[in-house]
């Protein structure tokens, strides 16, 4: 799922000259491979000042590769003074966690004066011990902006022109190679440690226009940066903290509201194509059970299944039918994307204030001219958040798998079995169904809670641990299932509404399907389906399917 690149060649690098040291060169293949958001077509830039950041903001910077950045002069004043504060400390004597002690099991261990530089490369280095494929490059950018937004507000220790560095390689398209296991979020010391590796002259490093991993001071050289060399506590500084786990949460999250978004549309074309009521969306019934996110997806079901105050004539067709009521899939769809729409502005939330936060340890506070050990490094907000994320997103792939049921089957739906004519010359959206139930299936071993879960590190100084890494890693895989089924739900409705013709379903749901068909034909004889699951995923993940109906809404149905 994550980082999936191609090998370039079969020669082995050396990075960083370390004999120690040898990986294979991979190219990136596609640097920017999802397109999330739209892309800039000049620079634009983005001023970080420490605060502010939103969910929207941060996917923005990693998505879009037009997107620079800059920093705001009071923020750079704040770090000023909290780099002199540092100075004021380490004059005093002042024994200060991580800056003249050692780390972990070894913090009790005193630090001569000059030492204090060498430990911290010593940190990133000895930290940089993650495995697997890397992060791809979007995610690393987003991790960079989020921890240089944390070292803005002055409490990390770090020097003015480290940010300005660190700010130079981003703007640059400096990726670093990041490997994606090995963080248990403690803090999110393995990621944060490769990010600066490469900085340091070691690892490996690559650039957006030149996609090849390579020798990081290779890679630094071209680009007209020296080494970065690290002073006191700054190894530390750019290592601790949630960055990693906070902006791949905030990815989730963003993935999470556009698929509701899509979903909720998507199952008022099932509605309508198994012949279901709008009925069930009367703002009386969700009103008298008030929840929020209830009321908000109801409102919109009913826009779309009787627009403009008229129903389709798909919905007059049945009037007269004997049925009392629809199963739960169509039924309960304001009470079971309700609630998913109220988790993810729960988690929306947290995330956004995770990622404009001081996740550091020791906090530098310059004011009082003290520095503190503290547990703002643990990674258990976002674990809980992400595990919370991924249980709840799980349900709208769930109930979409039982809407394709219904659709396939003409027990159900009363249309050809397998939505194909000529059924067993063809077999239609019978294995389309199949890959659904799949994906479901993967999504409940998935959603099993990590954050339940500890294990002691480093001596038992950190005895308690978030596993926040792997349950972000873990809801972005789960997101990308209930992308999947809820595009295979997208096909099978339009392909439903094909058996329909020439009744018409409402003008919003119309404009849906002539999304869907301006990109893939319906499906008159079998063929390959991966490809147009692929598209459909295309049009889900960029928003189209929302859009396509997004100004057919009332002004206070939209948000």
């Amino acid at each position: 799922m994550l980082g999936r690149y191609a090998f370039s060649s079969s020669q082995l690098l050396k990075a960083g000259g370390s004999s120690h040291t040898q990986m294979v060169a991979r190219a990136f293949g596609q640097v920017f491979r999802r397109t999330l958001v739209s892309q800039s077509s000049t620079p634009t830039a983005y001023k970080l000042s420490g605060d502010h950041v939103s969910v929207d903001d941060l996917v923005r910077i990693g998505y879009d590769k037009a997107t620079h950045l800059s920093v705001s002069d009071e923020a750079y004043s704040k770090v000023a003074k909290g780099y002199a504060t540092l100075g004021t400390l380490l004059k005093k004597g002042k024994l200060t966690f991580g800056v003249n002690t050692g780390f972990g099991g070894f913090s009790e261990v005193h630090i001569p004066l000059e030492q204090i530089e060498k430990i911290q490369t010593n940190l990133v280095r000895s930290h940089s011990a993650g495995l697997g494929s890397p992060l791809c490059p979007e995610r690393v950018r987003m991790i960079m902006a989020t921890r240089l937004n944390a070292l803005l507000k002055g409490h990390s220790g770090i020097r003015p022109q480290t940010i300005e560095y660190l700010v130079t390689a981003f703007n640059k398209g400096i990726i670093p190679y990041v490997p994606s296991k090995g963080n248990v979020a403690a803090a999110d010391l393995v990621p944060l440690s490769h990010l600066t590796l490469g900085f340091l002259g070691h690892g490996l490093l690559a650039d957006i226009n030149n996609p090849v991993w390579r020798p990081a001071a290779e890679v630094l050289k071209e680009n007209g940066l020296d080494v970065l060399s690290l002073h006191a506590k700054e190894g530390l500084a750019l290592i601790n903290g949630t960055a990693a786990t906070a902006s791949l949460a905030a990815e989730a999250v963003y993935r999470a509201r556009n698929i509701l978004e899509q979903g909720n549309v998507v199952a008022a074309l099932s509605t309508e194509t198994l012949r279901g009521t709008f009925r069930h969306f009367d703002e009386r019934i969700h009103n008298a059970r008030p929840h929020t996110g209830q009321i908000a997806v109801a409102k919109k079901m009913f826009s779309l299944l009787q627009y403009d105050g008229q129903a389709s004539s798909i919905n007059k067709s049945h009037n007269d039918c004997e049925k009392v009521q629809d199963s739960y899939t169509l039924r309960c769809i304001g009470q079971v994307h309700g609630v998913v729409h109220d988790v993810i502005n729960f988690v929306q939330g947290l995330v956004t204030t995770e990622i404009n936060s001081v996740t550091d340890n020791p906090i530098i506070l310059p004011d009082e001219e003290e520095a503190i050990s503290c547990g703002n490094v643990h990674g258990e907000y976002m674990a809980k958040a992400l595990d919370y994320l991924a249980i709840s997103i799980t349900e709208l792939a769930n109930i979409s798998e039982r809407r394709i049921a219904r659709l396939v089957d003409k027990n159900f739906s009363s249309l050809p079995d397998n939505l194909v004519m000529d059924g067993g010359v063809n077999s239609g959206f019978m294995t389309a169904h199949s890959t659904a139930a799949s994906l479901v299936s993967a999504n409940k071993v998935l959603c099993h809670p990590v954050s339940v879960d500890s294990i002691p590190i480093s001596q038992s100084q950190e005895d308690h641990l978030s596993n926040g890494g792997y349950a972000a890693m873990k809801a972005l895989e789960v997101i990308e299932n209930v992308e999947a089924v809820v595009g295979i739900e997208l096909l099978a409705g339009c392909q439903a509404l094909e058996f329909l013709r020439p009744l018409q379903t409402t003008p919003p749901l119309e404009a849906v399907h002539k999304t869907v068909r301006e990109v893939l034909p319906a499906l008159d004889v079998d063929r390959e389906l991966s490809p147009d699951l692929n598209s459909v995923l295309d049009l889900l993940r960029n928003g189209h399917v929302a859009n396509a109906v997004h100004h057919y809404f009332p002004e206070e149905v939209r948000e």
